[in-house]
């Protein structure tokens, strides 16, 4: 079983977190099959999704051997945590922070990314206990946050989430982002059933990750 710290470790040295908001478990599931196949390698089930835990649970079952990260997201309190944790889910995300939250996940040694939008939210994540903070709204907040923030906060380890699109993954990654959370800019084709589009732009969003940390 990987540790929390081996988690953090994987999601910044893929340097993508492939969010999948869906209709219903069924679908969840076939989108998450269609970022794997393009590269994907750390997937996050979000709590909007209806019977998300189950989702979770048969993905991190077939991925039990570590191959691939599975995470939850839009974990609000510490019930839904556990039950994510439960479920399988090696890393939780909230859009914002709940510090029981974090607690819950230390204790079991889970990877937790609360949302933070402020310099003083991202202090108060990381004193929660929090290795990972997720910059949240990224469309509001832009680049240049995460770089102004790393200024007197070079440690601090943002995973941008919201606005990341394939035009702007080299700004977010020159600006500093530890890893950038995608989701409908990566998997839209899935509203339509058009799974092979979500594998390809996930294969493009891995391939833009990788060239923008090259250059």
């Amino acid at each position: 079983m990987l540790s929390r710290s081996d988690v953090v470790r994987r999601i910044e040295a893929s340097g993508l977190v492939a969010i999948v908001r869906a209709a219903d478990e069924e679908q969840a599931l076939r989108t998450a099959a269609a970022c794997l196949e393009g590269g994907v390698t750390v997937l996050e089930v979000t709590f909007t999704v209806p019977r998300a835990a189950a989702a979770i649970e048969r993905l991190s079952a077939e991925f039990a051997g570590g191959e691939v990260i599975i995470g939850a997201g839009t974990v609000l309190d510490p019930e839904t945590a556990r039950v994510a944790i439960l479920a399988g889910a090696r890393f939780l995300v909230s859009p914002y922070l709940n510090p029981e939250v974090v607690r819950l996940a230390n204790r079991y040694d889970i990877a937790c990314l609360p949302g933070a939008q402020t310099v003083g939210e991202v202090i108060a994540c990381m004193e929660a206990g929090a290795e990972l903070v997720k910059a949240f709204p990224g469309e509001v907040l832009g680049p240049a946050f995460v770089k102004a923030v790393r200024g007197p906060l070079p440690y601090a380890k943002l995973v941008p989430t919201g606005g990341v699109a394939l035009d702007n993954v080299g700004q977010w990654v020159k600006a500093g982002a530890a890893a950038l959370g995608v989701g409908g800019n990566l998997t839209a084709g899935a509203k339509t059933g058009d799974y092979a589009k979500v594998t390809a732009v996930a294969r493009q969003f891995v391939e833009a990750v990788e060239a923008a940390r090259a250059s």
